[in-house]
């Protein structure tokens, strides 16, 4: 066996791989899909691969994909922006109510979450009349930037906007209360840029597949059709990804601000103070970046950037623990990291597999939804988020320990 942290392949098809996978399964479908973007004539080096890697829309999540003189849409993909927030809190355990459902309760009620309505009216995920100070948000910070982007891009403008701002979504995004290893309370949450960030994702990536027919050019996989720089496409692709990627970072700081007035809400919570560690970053997203002494566009699709004592967060499933780690700032992985424990199996695998009563277990000591409405979720269907970190452990130090004591699922 290799002493070298990383494993290194070469696909019949072409390119590099480099992947800090070992002593975690990867899915055939994932090493099929990682092969056909290796293969791309752009890509810059080699293909960079975490340990939870697993097959995705677009391209492998848990991936780190440079490329020179273009950028292909679907490996950004639909949440653009996506990521974590956690900031540290002067509570201690002991501060904390033995029953956290009234809690929990307070954080469902001040930020909206899930899907209801088909999206339409009556949403339960979307505001039914935006706050004044998310509206204060919007018209100040984003509106401007999205009217210059519908005037290029109509089809964008039928968007959720600010009846997304502060709220929290579907699927793996949550909010939770968790303890560290000294026993501080943290808040910490996963979102991302909402109903618009995926209206603009989409729109790109449909524009990417008509320029590929338009200039006969045959790929592996249709999403991975990209958008060439320099062309027309490419520069309004860039403003809007940056445009989406501020909404997901203020959507993410609003809902923190909601949950920090939730808890100091909660009948018996003394006054605490927030702010003394506090980690905002994309895990889902792309930036323009210089490594190898070259400028290159660095495609993190479930990856955390994790430069030279830069923080960052990987959190576990809903029954796990999660880390608040600092980077090392290795060139190999384009200083970068895993974004989570990443799925071991698929959503329809994880309801067919698992009943409630596994899921009650799974989430002992955890305030959270115990019903089939979230067995998708449930700690069984992700990684083993120790042999996660392990594989991991030249790229980021751990700095702090969490485990959840109260989640909130999308």
């Amino acid at each position: 066996m290799s002493s070298a942290p990383f494993d290194v392949t070469r696909p019949p098809t072409g390119g590099l791989i480099k992947s800090w996978t070992k002593g975690v399964p990867v899915e055939d479908g994932a090493r099929a899909q990682l092969a056909n973007v290796a293969s791309l004539p752009f890509i810059y080096k080699w293909l960079a691969v975490m340990p939870d890697v697993h097959w995705g829309r677009g391209a492998t999540v848990g991936s780190v994909i440079p490329t020179e003189g273009a950028i292909i849409p679907a490996a950004v993909g639909v949440d653009l922006g996506c990521g974590m927030m956690a900031t540290r809190t002067t509570l201690k355990a002991s501060d904390l109510p033995d029953d956290l459902r009234a809690i929990r309760s307070l954080i469902e009620a001040r930020v909206p979450h899930g899907r209801s309505a088909n999206g339409g009216p009556g949403d339960r995920g979307a505001w039914g009349k935006v706050p004044h100070h998310v509206g204060k948000v919007w018209s100040r910070e984003l509106a401007a930037g999205f009217e210059e982007i519908c005037d290029a891009h109509p089809k964008v403008r039928k968007s959720n906007t600010a009846r997304h701002l502060g709220t929290l979504g579907t699927g793996n995004h949550f909010i939770e209360v968790c303890l560290d290893e000294a026993e501080r309370v943290w808040f910490m949450l996963h979102s991302g840029s909402r109903g618009v960030g995926a209206r603009i994702g989409s729109h790109f990536i449909r524009l990417a597949k008509q320029e590929m027919k338009r200039w006969h050019i045959n790929l592996p996989d249709a999403d991975l059709a990209y958008l060439p720089e320099g062309t027309r496409y490419f520069g309004d692709y860039i403003r809007a990804v940056r445009w989406a990627q501020r909404f997901a970072r203020r959507n993410r700081e609003l809902m923190m601000e909601a949950v920090i007035d939730a808890v100091s809400s909660a009948r018996g919570i003394p006054p605490f103070g927030v702010g003394e560690l506090a980690v905002n970053c994309h895990h889902n997203y792309v930036a323009a970046e210089q490594h190898y002494g070259r400028k290159v566009w660095i495609t993190r699709k479930g990856a955390v950037r994790a430069g030279a004592d830069e923080l960052g967060i990987i959190p576990g499933s809903m029954g796990a623990r999660s880390y608040i780690v600092r980077g090392k700032g290795k060139a190999d992985s384009f200083c970068s990291c895993s974004h989570g424990a990443g799925r071991a199996m698929s959503r329809g695998e994880a309801r067919r597999r698992f009943t409630v009563e596994d899921h009650v277990r799974m989430t002992a000591g955890v305030e959270c939804r115990k019903d089939m409405e979230v067995i998708d979720e449930t700690p069984a269907a992700y990684k083993d988020i120790d042999a996660v970190m392990a594989a991991q452990a030249d790229l980021v130090d751990v700095v702090h320990t969490l485990k959840q004591v109260v989640c909130v699922k999308g």
